[in-house]
């Protein structure tokens, strides 16, 4: 259940209404125009919801990292003709996110009118929290919306700064994301199965203490699967692991087995001599691996056992990819396990960032429950912890 007032609680007519959306499209490197409009879709019910009941909309998001300082190729022009596209109305852009300019140009809105602020970030105090940035941010606006969940786990001023100083509830892509992850884990339709990659065990830490107190089935793939692997005996050849985890490793492996957790590794994985060479890759047993390959992918029979366990589950939340699937050659049992989790009747959970980025390009994402516009933010709720962004607004 989500705790938090949404748009549908404040009164929106005439209001001028600044909405955080996160807008950080992906840009092609050569032209550096958008490669996709997903994230500007997955607001446009709180955006169409907000013009049907007569609101002035502001809007507010980052584009890539400009780190403090105007950066030409990142501003927020890049964004206009598809978000106009996609609204089907004429969008005003500021030159600035603050300062006279905004205020003069919000003065003179009507009602469905949208005003475009430009990056955020091209502000260092954005992500200081400074308390002046985020009093000029709020200074035009009557109402602040957070429906950028991507960033909702950073305490930045567009995020947390100006809800303490503007009425402040959650748009419908914050409601709906929080709610699937957390109802994933916390009130699930059993059985219900993690599927954990990704490069790093530090990386996932707080999702595995978290998800062991609740889940029937994990199943770890990807470069933390290599460290597992290796405490438990076997030889990962020139495979990177993570010696420091052994404790919490074992640690794991433990609770999993008191618990009565079915816990699964690759049993055989695609190796090669180097990683940006693909041509020298073949498939092994992981109790045979060569000593001067590296592991890059998980293997068929690993992909084909997976498999089977998760058709057997009722609810599957997914994060990290299995191998290094930016390499085509490599990118095998990521691909063919996004295939399977979207054709099995489960309520399928994509955890953001890499995973949905696969999904996406897959043309795969409306055949999952929920996939994620935030990598951090899911993380972060898979760990069981609260995001600042979500926080900070009204209780109901």
């Amino acid at each position: 259940m989500f705790l938090k007032k949404t748009v549908e609680d404040v009164e929106l007519e005439g209001k001028k209404v600044l909405v955080r959306v996160d807008f950080n499209l992906p840009l092609d490197p050569d032209t550096g125009l958008p490669t996709s409009d997903s994230r500007i879709k997955a607001t446009l019910p709180t955006l169409e919801y907000l013009i049907l009941r007569g609101a002035k909309l502001i809007l507010c998001s980052h584009l890539g990292r400009p780190g403090g300082q105007v950066v030409e190729s990142l501003r927020m022009s890049k964004v206009v003709p598809p978000l106009s596209q996609l609204l089907r109305r004429k969008i005003v852009l500021a030159s600035d996110c603050v300062g006279e300019e905004v205020r003069q140009k919000a003065k003179v809105m009507s009602e469905g009118d949208i005003l475009l602020l430009e990056n955020l970030r091209f502000h260092p105090e954005e992500e200081r929290n400074d308390a002046e940035f985020a009093r000029e941010l709020a200074r035009p606006a009557d109402v602040f919306v957070n429906d950028a969940f991507g960033v909702s786990h950073r305490s930045h001023a567009s995020v947390v700064g100006v809800a303490a100083l503007l009425p402040a509830v959650a748009g419908f892509l914050v409601q709906k994301e929080v709610s699937f992850i957390t109802g994933a884990l916390e009130n699930p339709s059993h059985p219900l199965a993690l599927l954990l990659g990704g490069a790093k065990v530090k990386d996932k830490i707080g999702v595995l203490e978290n998800a062991l107190d609740k889940v029937d089935l994990l199943l770890l793939g990807g470069g933390m699967a290599q460290t597992f692997l290796h405490f438990q005996g076997y030889k990962v050849g020139g495979s990177e692991v993570e010696k420091d985890k052994a404790d919490f490793v074992a640690s794991i492996m433990k609770k999993a087995q008191r618990k009565g957790i079915k816990l699964l590794l690759p049993q055989d994985v695609v190796v090669t001599r180097d990683i940006r060479n693909p041509d020298s890759t073949k498939v092994t047993e992981i109790s045979s691996m060569p000593s001067d390959f590296t592991i890059a992918d998980i293997g068929p029979a690993t992909v084909n056992e997976f498999s089977e366990e998760l058709r057997k589950c009722h609810t599957i939340a997914w994060n990290g990819p299995m191998g290094v699937y930016e390499t085509p050659q490599f990118a095998s049992g990521t691909h063919a396990l996004a295939h399977l989790l979207s054709q099995i009747s489960a309520t399928t959970i994509i955890g953001g960032g890499s995973t949905a980025e696969v999904v996406e390009e897959l043309g795969l994402s409306d055949k999952m429950t929920w996939v994620s516009t935030g990598g951090g933010a899911s993380l972060m709720l898979l760990e069981g912890k609260k995001l600042p962004g979500v926080e900070v607004l009204l209780d109901k």
